[in-house]
């Protein structure tokens, strides 16, 4: 019954989305490195581009505007044309987003699904945030990223539940869970579990890199899969060349990443909730800080640098590589549509062959 419950789910979701292919391949809205580039190669190759949190809240003008220009010179044109949602989403991080910039872009371009994520206050800022994305633009989709059962059940319980939950297991690299987060393949099944009957199609994140793990979080529950590691080493990336060829280098990431604020507060950024961290690519900013340097000293020499280009990342560079466990299964830059076919066809095939030989 629960398995026919969440088909059911995956059926809608995907007629929401009239231009994807299943399995649903996601890029996930990494700040800033998720750009248009990025969210239309994805969402032209039959998945589901999502812009990232903007530096300046006011940016997103300029990026959606740009979605619209390259859609509207894209020779696919896929489903700009065929219905009145942008087919591409956009994500927020609510704990430090302007809500009012948000509504005034959602109502403006009309996204086809907004991602939320990081309240400071839980569901109760998601409930604000959600309410009004809706009276901006009714037909679009509202995402909420979780980390928890907990999350999960209080929102889906919300007076203004979302459209899509976004279950975040602790290998990701974006900032999740810092102490409670649970990992993909035990969170989806106790979220699908525990909703019952709900109706809310569950989208799988975190450690999630190739079509083998796209197959496994299916056969969980999930309608479709997200990835934000993988799509570093896309062309399309809004990304620096020393960051994307760390991620490429990476491996073993139990042994060579680690959730910190550390690199937030060397970059600068301060006032992330408690319960968030990101998942970094160790280096020397980090060894140091253990070994007991000085936060002004580690400060001064990240700086420096980050002075020097593509040089600051890497083992003996300083820069933040945030990146998720599974980094060591990046093996090389590739364009945005080709990890999206070749993710789904990986999972087809996996999935055809199980049933193939039961």
């Amino acid at each position: 019954m629960a398995s026919l419950l969440r088909n059911e789910c995956k059926q809608a979701l995907a007629k929401s989305l009239p231009w994807t292919k299943a399995p649903l391949v996601i890029s996930a809205p990494m700040r800033v490195m998720t750009g248009p580039s990025l969210a239309v190669a994805v969402s032209s190759a039959g998945g589901l581009g999502f812009l990232g949190p903007t530096l300046k809240p006011d940016d997103i003008f300029s990026d959606l505007d740009q979605v619209s220009e390259l859609l509207r010179s894209s020779p696919d044109q896929h489903a700009a044309t065929a219905q009145a949602l942008l087919p591409i989403g956009v994500g927020f991080q609510t704990w430090n987003g302007d809500l009012k910039v948000a509504v005034s872009a959602v109502a403006k371009h009309h996204p086809c699904a907004v991602w939320l994520f990081a309240p400071r206050h839980g569901q109760k800022e998601f409930d604000e945030w959600t309410a009004a994305i809706k009276s901006a633009s009714p037909e679009t989709r509202v995402w909420l990223q979780v980390g928890t059962l907990g999350e999960a059940v209080d929102a889906a319980r919300s007076s203004t539940p979302p459209d899509v939950l976004v279950l975040q297991g602790a290998e990701a690299g974006g900032h999740g869970r810092h102490k409670d987060g649970q990992g993909t393949i035990a969170l989806i099944p106790e979220v699908s579990d525990a909703l019952g009957d709900s109706k809310i199609p569950l989208i799988a994140a975190g450690g999630i890199i190739d079509g083998r793990g796209a197959a496994a979080a299916l056969t969980l529950g999930a309608a479709g899969v997200a990835m934000g590691t993988r799509f570093l080493a896309s062309r399309e990336a809004r990304i620096s060349k020393g960051y994307q060829n760390e991620v490429v280098r990476a491996s073993d990431g139990a042994k060579n990443t680690v959730r910190t604020q550390l690199y937030n507060h060397l970059r600068g950024t301060f006032g992330w909730p408690e319960a968030f961290s990101p998942r970094t690519v160790i280096n020397k900013s980090w060894t140091e800080h253990e070994s007991g340097t000085p936060f002004d000293k580690l400060k001064e020499l990240h700086d420096e640098s980050a002075r020097s280009g593509d040089a600051g990342w890497g083992p003996e560079g300083r820069l933040a590589t945030y990146a998720g466990a599974a980094v060591g299964l990046v093996r090389r830059v590739d364009d945005a549509a080709f990890i999206v076919r070749e993710t789904r066809d990986q999972a087809r095939a996996i999935l055809t062959s199980l049933v193939a030989h039961l």
